[in-house]
């Protein structure tokens, strides 16, 4: 196992760049009362430089959703009565990752069995590079073979109780051998690995990154949805999945960093990351 130390960086911007040119990223997200998950993880897309960013979500929320940043577009797709993504929704979102270089899914989706059909169906046929969060892991518990990331680029991002489910173990034993069970989950999928809290790590089986950035303000919900945006917005932008993710969950501790130093740990919000995320990556450009 090699211990990586040095931070990615992402290249210069062409002055003649166009929006094409910096990813488009999909963000399959939200459900009846978790609209904030799509708006988080978007809006941190395009904070952290997406080109063109994509809310697909319940057209049940989408008039929320589409009023949380202007900045992004929306499309509504097929749900159930609960206001969750039903198998229906299938044919526009094949139709949608389809026109995108990125997909981000599974904040706020929520669970059902009619969606963890779909996504065990529909993941394992994306051919595009995907930063997997939240629900759309809960999917998978048992089925932690269809997550298999060896032809495309596969970013899991759980934290420690989303972790600990999907390899069937307890809590305790997981934090216990919590290097040794994401490297070997790693390898096993062909997925690079975020393992999120306190010094989160990123493993794609042969690496390993300890994060340093971040602080107990960031314990609030919806960072994690900032920290999907994140991620799939550099991979959009050119960066490999291991090398995302390193930089990543690093300028979305920094910004926490920040916005704690301005504002306090106890107050923190995640919507605070996104006004200090520009910061970061100012910082972490020197």
């Amino acid at each position: 196992m090699t211990t990586v130390t040095t931070l990615p960086m992402l290249p210069p911007r062409p002055l003649d760049a166009h929006k094409g040119d910096f990813g488009r990223v999909l963000v399959v997200a939200g459900s009846r009362g978790m609209s904030g998950a799509a708006v988080l993880c978007a809006g941190a897309a395009l904070r952290a430089g997406a080109g063109l960013v994509t809310a697909a979500i319940p057209g049940e929320i989408l008039p929320i959703v589409a009023a949380g940043n202007p900045c992004y577009t929306t499309s509504g797709l097929p749900h159930d009565d609960a206001g969750r993504l039903s198998r229906q929704a299938e044919v526009k979102l094949t139709e949608l990752i389809g026109l995108s270089d990125v997909v981000a899914l599974g904040p706020g989706l929520g669970r059902s069995g009619e969606l963890t059909n779909l996504l065990v169906d529909l993941v394992p046929r994306i051919d595009r590079p995907m930063v997997i969060d939240a629900d759309g892991l809960n999917a998978f518990i048992g089925k932690t073979d269809r997550l298999d990331g060896a032809k495309q680029g596969r970013i899991l991002t759980p934290h420690p109780g989303e972790f600990a489910r999907l390899m069937q173990v307890d809590g305790h034993e997981m934090q216990s051998r919590r290097t040794e069970m994401a490297t070997t989950f790693a390898q096993s999928t062909h997925c690079v690995l975020v393992l999120k809290g306190h010094e989160t790590l990123v493993t794609d089986g042969e690496r390993l990154y300890r994060n340093t950035t971040g602080n107990p303000g960031m314990a609030t919900g919806g960072t994690g949805d900032v920290l999907t945006g994140v991620i799939a917005a550099l991979v959009g932008q050119g960066l490999a999945a291991f090398e995302a993710a390193q930089l990543g969950v690093y300028l979305h501790g920094m910004a926490g960093d920040l916005a704690r130093d301005q504002i306090g740990e106890v107050s923190l919000i995640a919507t605070d990351l996104l006004d200090f995320l520009p910061a970061a990556f100012r910082r972490s450009w020197g």
